[in-house]
């Protein structure tokens, strides 16, 4: 993952509504949720539940799919991991040799 890519994630991310969505919809799974009940459960205004997931999909962590008259939004496992892997990368590569220190 590129810096830029992974400095935009963390910006969606950083907002507390945002934020709010994304990890209700990592505990629903890849079945996702229908964005109706998101917006009863999270308690926000339709036009802006619905600002905040076009924002978190234009970044790729969550996508949307159509059943019918029901629109289910997804996080999108695959992204979460690249951006944890990006931040995990080179953890401890600067670290000395010392027995009192543990690397994540």
């Amino acid at each position: 993952m590129q810096i830029e890519i992974a400095a935009k994630c963390l910006a969606e991310l950083g907002h507390p509504t945002r934020l709010q969505i994304f990890r209700s919809l990592v505990k629903e799974g890849n079945q996702g949720a229908p964005v109706g009940d998101l917006q009863s459960t999270l308690d926000i205004p339709g036009s802006t539940l619905s600002h905040h997931i076009t924002r978190l999909i234009s970044v790729g962590l969550i996508s949307q799919r159509r059943e019918g008259r029901t629109l289910f939004c997804i996080a999108q496992y695959e992204k979460l991991n690249e951006l944890m892997s990006y931040l995990q990368d080179e953890c401890c590569i600067n670290e000395k040799d010392d027995a009192n220190t543990q690397c994540v």
